[in-house]
């Protein structure tokens, strides 16, 4: 079992560089696989869109808490760490043109040394796609060229790259510099769609927030679309979620049961970098990654 933790966005300190520097060191020294980002490229002070991760539909983060963007962060984060795994934990594709989101992971992985994991989803915040320019009602479809756009990029394509899509269109394009390695693409999302896209295009699915027979309904919808696309289904890797504080071997067990290949561990609002490094301390002691 591998176990991310993600960067506590809503403490409004992962924009503070000696505390993240300080604890992407600390999750590398206790052991764990990977650090995850989070992306709103903005937030609104007045919405309409219904959050899908909480009863009440609204997001917990106010919309002046500080975000930064995931890659730079994780660009930051590479250069303080040495075997620390970096990931989104989702990066909003609609938000991104893929020809130049190609070259902006391309490069982080690349100067990282094979470190990069995308995970992506197609949002939620209607009014935050909006203002990047793009159609909320399309994203999916969108979402499903972009994926291919950024495979067909990082390829080595002698004559260049093309593509030919309902949103896309190029011929003979060159993207340097590839990446380090294969970067594993994961799907974010809680719906039947994004089982589908995860089966279709994913290495592997993170549907963070469900639980029960609607978890074991979309992973079987994500393997056997993985079947119906030609790909090994059981190749694609499964990333569950659980808190920081409450994870112990015998919930990452439990977890391991249903399929997770990895858990992705959210942190408390802490502000305190003590505090924040004594939990994971104290996670990393239950789950046995340090003596």
């Amino acid at each position: 079992m591998k176990y991310a933790v993600v960067a506590p966005v809503a403490a409004g300190v992962t924009a503070d560089p000696a505390w993240m520097a300080a604890f992407a060191r600390h999750l590398e020294a206790c052991g764990f696989e990977s650090i995850v980002v989070v992306e709103h490229t903005v937030l609104m002070t007045q919405y309409t869109s219904v959050y899908p991760y909480d009863p009440s539909g609204r997001v917990e983060l106010a919309a002046d808490t500080p975000v930064p963007d995931p890659l730079d962060l994780l660009a930051f984060l590479a250069a303080h760490t040495e075997r620390l795994g970096l990931a989104t934990g989702v990066l909003v594709l609609p938000n991104h043109h893929p020809v130049v989101l190609a070259k902006r992971v391309a490069t982080v992985d690349a100067l990282s040394g094979g470190r990069v994991r995308l995970a992506v989803g197609t949002g939620w915040l209607a009014e935050e796609l909006r203002a990047c320019g793009a159609d909320f009602s399309s994203r999916g479809r969108r979402a499903d060229e972009q994926l291919q756009v950024l495979r067909a990029l990082w390829a080595d394509t002698p004559q260049g790259a093309g593509f030919h899509g309902e949103f896309f269109d190029f011929e003979h394009a060159m993207s340097y510099p590839k990446p380090a390695a294969r970067i594993p693409i994961h799907i974010g999302g809680h719906s039947r769609a994004a089982a589908r896209r995860a089966g279709r295009f994913g290495d592997g699915f993170q549907p963070l927030g469900v639980a029960g027979a609607e978890l074991v309904e979309l992973v079987s919808q994500m393997r056997a679309t993985a079947i119906e696309y030609d790909r090994d289904p059981d190749a694609l890797e499964l990333s569950l979620g659980h808190a920081v504080t409450k994870i112990d071997a015998g919930r990452a067990e439990k977890l391991g049961a249903l399929g997770a290949d990895r858990v992705v561990l959210a942190m408390p609002a802490v502000t305190a970098l003590e505090e924040a490094t004594d939990m994971v301390s104290a996670c990393a002691q239950r789950l046995g990654l340090t003596s």
